[in-house]
């Protein structure tokens, strides 16, 4: 940071046509406000930058499916997202949007100007287009047969299937999303951003200038650039986005890929007037917080806009995540499974910084790591409840219990005193150490041991066994447990803000700045305040309840998703003719002793009264059956049953998940009536 006056922070956009959900906080959001935190902590010049990408198909896509204009959808979810992030803590400088107007004109002038320079090149391609609508499809308009495994709803640029990149053209049978119809190929100009052009520059200052990015953002960049670069569309045709400012442009908007990270600039550019000292200073040093989906975007495209351009600061570092799973299944929002933020805060108030330490403690630095809400409930209760709060509970009521919460006078100092306080000094290395490396996860765990070294500094020297027989001795302990617990609201600031916020209040303490940690002193006299608990144990019944909310929603996919078994072979009329099914009432249910599965039922079928064994037992409890109506094949063969004779079977549809259900007439009828 020594050859830098400021930083600027910038985190991917969220998509605004849905929440936020845990893989976007533990990839991009949390750890980049940690480090916005931890800088600010050290009073360091620093913009923390956010904002929702309202552009793009999933946002026309939406808005088809619910019947309501793409506007409506980004103003519901923006809002949401917002206000979602607000009330987690994510200390946003800004928090921005793409449909704003000063957007718009950021966008464009960018687009204009390199249009000016001669920097894009014009072609004219062939794309699907729907003829009974009259529109071009995007690729995400598009779906088909992926050519590589078969998956029948792929989409034109990727199939969610096999994970495979794809472009429309090579989708077999493509069918429009808009109308149905097999869309026709026509001619349409774009325009594009020659990347192959860029790619020696971008070799020399990525693979030569930039070797201490992280191995796997390095990686993948270099894997891109050794693939070989290729011009890639800067418009595409869509009524929803940012119009190209130039002239037979009507009906093509600005690629969504180009448009959103100007969305960095426009939102800075909304937050202060003096927005060109964070973009165009070279002793500003620019931050992209990302996951790994968009590294392609920020190490490679967005860089190559920048240069093309000319007058703006390149990215100093790109520091990525992988993904984040959820109880071993990949997150996603179509599907429902993901834990959303404005969810959780409802669920667990007052419980931000858990998410955050949970998240933080098990991020997807390197690799991709996986959520589970057992983890979850074992972090809470096993480190932030047994190290940390235990610790400042065990300070702070000692504290009040025997110098009626005022700070002791320290005394002479053993050697294991004088250890234990220049152990916080070197904690405070080994956390500035790991955050200047974007090693944030490590720097939680080098954080945490501040919270150790309490601990086992209290459980070796045991003052309430001490104080029974050196009373000046215990004054001392006291008063350096208390300088580790005010050096603990200062080093765990920037993870656990909430928290800490909490803790100063119970010592009495203002925000201290970061040059304070391992240096600050609370004096002899200072009144602390009596403490609750800092943090709380969570019961199994909370998390069981968050495991069955997951266990719906995969039921409900699975239905959803299900395939109807293909039809048997055609039968004769006659056949079905043969068939006698009439409706009946249960008059008496019971179970089968010993079996789990089967109901002996006595049902009137309007023709007798006749027993029936059904196995139904595990949808159905017996005095749920009485009183039903049925539908009964009455001229079934007889069949014994665990030594008792079923006359007969009722029907039930079988649901994609296997449940059983009843099938019954839709009001009451007589019993005896034929089912035809």
């Amino acid at each position: 940071m020594d050859k830098f006056k400021r930083t600027l922070i910038t985190t991917a956009l969220p998509y605004a046509n849905g929440p936020i959900h845990i893989g976007h906080l533990a990839g991009v959001y949390v750890p980049a406000d940690i480090y916005a935190r931890y800088l600010r902590l050290k009073n360091e010049d620093v913009l923390l930058i956010g904002g929702s990408d309202e552009h793009g198909v999933p946002i026309t896509l939406k808005a088809k499916n619910e019947g309501i204009t793409p506007q409506d959808v980004v103003d519901k979810f923006h809002g949401i997202i917002k206000k979602s992030f607000e009330d987690f803590g994510i200390s946003f400088d800004v928090y921005s949007r793409t449909s704003s107007k000063i957007h718009h004109e950021t966008a464009s002038e960018f687009f204009k100007k390199l249009y000016d320079d001669g920097k894009f090149i014009e072609k004219t391609s062939e794309q699907y287009y729907d003829e009974e609508n009259k529109q071009f499809l995007a690729d995400r308009y598009i779906t088909g047969t992926c050519p590589k495994c078969g998956f029948e709803k792929a989409y034109g640029d990727q199939c969610e299937s096999c994970g495979t990149s794809l472009s429309p053209t090579e989708l077999i049978n493509p069918t429009s999303m808009i109308s149905g119809n097999q869309p026709i190929l026509k001619e349409t100009k774009h325009w594009y951003l020659p990347l192959n052009e860029y790619e020696p520059w971008l070799k020399e200052w990525i693979l030569e200038g930039h070797k201490e990015w992280k191995p796997n953002v390095y990686g993948q960049v270099k894997s891109w650039i050794d693939g070989g670069l290729h011009p890639r569309a800067v418009t595409r045709d869509l009524n929803w986005g940012v119009p190209v400012p130039v002239e037979g442009a009507e009906g093509k908007v600005l690629y969504v890929w180009f448009d959103a990270p100007i969305g960095y600039i426009s939102a800075t550019k909304e937050l202060t007037a003096d927005w060109k000292k964070y973009w165009k200073d070279p002793e500003t040093r620019m931050l992209h917080f990302i996951g790994k989906d968009n590294i392609v975007f920020h190490c490679i495209i967005f860089p190559a806009m920048l240069k093309a351009e000319g007058s703006y600061n390149l990215p100093e570092n790109v520091p990525a995540n992988e993904f984040l799973n959820l109880e071993n299944d990949k997150i996603s929002t179509s599907r429902n499974w993901a834990v959303w933020l404005h969810e959780y805060l409802e669920d667990f108030p007052g419980k931000e910084d858990v998410l955050k330490y949970v998240l933080t403690a098990n991020a997807p630095e390197t690799k991709d790591n996986d959520f589970t809400w057992k983890d979850f409930q074992t972090r809470n209760n096993n480190e932030l409840v047994a190290i940390l709060g235990n610790f400042v509970n065990r300070a702070l009521v000692l504290t009040q219990k025997y110098y009626n919460g005022k700070v002791p006078e320290i005394g002479k100092l053993t050697e294991a005193d004088k250890n234990t306080l220049a152990e916080i000094s070197k904690i405070k290395s080994e956390v500035e150490k790991s955050l200047n490396s974007f090693r944030i996860r490590e720097a939680l765990k080098n954080a945490m041991d501040l919270a150790r070294l309490g601990n086992k500094y209290l459980a070796d020297e045991e003052p309430w066994k001490v104080v029974k027989t050196d009373a000046e001795r215990v004054k001392t302990i006291m008063n350096i447990s208390l300088q580790i617990t005010a050096n603990l609201t200062i080093c765990l600031e920037p993870f656990l803000p909430f928290s800490m916020n909490k803790l100063r209040e119970f010592l009495n303490l203002e925000k201290l700045d970061w040059d304070k940690l391992g240096n600050t002193e609370l004096k002899a006299g200072h009144k602390t305040n009596k403490p609750t608990l800092l943090f709380e144990k969570i019961e199994d019944s909370v998390i069981e309840a968050q495991l069955k909310k997951l266990q719906d929603t995969k039921k409900a996919n699975e239905i959803a998703e299900a395939v109807a078994n293909p039809a048997k072979e055609n039968i004769e009329f006659d056949d079905f003719g043969k068939m006698d099914i009439r409706v009946g009432t249960v008059l008496e249910a019971e179970k089968v002793p010993k079996t789990k599965k089967l109901l002996k039922l006595l049902v009137d079928t309007g023709i007798d009264k006749r027993t029936i064994i059904s196995g139904v037992a595990e949808f159905y409890k017996p005095e749920d059956l009485v009183g039903k109506q049925v539908s009964v094949l009455v001229n079934l063969a007889p069949k014994k049953l665990r030594g008792i004779e079923s006359q007969g079977m009722i029907l039930f549809a079988e649901d994609a998940d296997g449940t059983l259900r009843l099938v019954a007439p839709e009001v009451n009828v007589k019993p005896g009536s034929e089912i035809k």
